[in-house]
């Protein structure tokens, strides 16, 4: 087999190897970011009005670190960043934290009269002026014939 035999097993076991240490960062990389990460992290959002969780300019910070946190711990760990774990605890972040949130990071409301008024009046104005242009048109035109 010569060459090829042994580039087979050394695939096989790089692998192996690769497999075995992603299996290994399982349960140890998924405690360390709940004691290190989220810890940190759910001081930081108590200390926060829940009102202004799901404004990103008053979160960005918090959840920064949070992000790097968990890279770090990966990386002394020597797992790979992201992962499935890094996934599925960050979809438990956000059902936690964002559950309530769009997805622009704001709550979604009307905008100020100032920008919606134009909206509304500047049509009914068009058709009142259309209405009155064509009753006006209409009287003008019974006295030609």
């Amino acid at each position: 087999m010569g060459l090829g035999g042994a580039s087979a097993s050394t695939l096989c076991l790089i692998m192996a190897t690769l497999c075995a240490a992603a299996m290994a960062c399982s349960n140890h990389y998924e405690y360390a970011i709940e004691e290190f990460c989220l810890a940190k992290f759910k001081l930081d959002m108590e200390a926060l009005d829940q009102h202004h969780w799901c404004s990103w300019e008053d979160t960005v910070e918090s959840y920064g670190e949070l992000t790097n946190c968990t890279y770090l711990v990966a990386l002394k760990m020597n797992c790979f960043w992201p992962n499935r774990l890094v996934d599925e605890f960050f979809i438990r972040v956000h059902r936690h934290y964002f559950h309530d949130c769009s997805l622009s990071g704001r709550l979604l409301h009307d905008p100020p009269n100032r920008i919606l008024g134009p909206f509304i009046i500047v049509p009914i104005l068009v058709t009142l002026l259309m209405t009155a242009l064509v009753v006006w048109r209409s009287k003008r035109s019974e006295g030609i014939v």
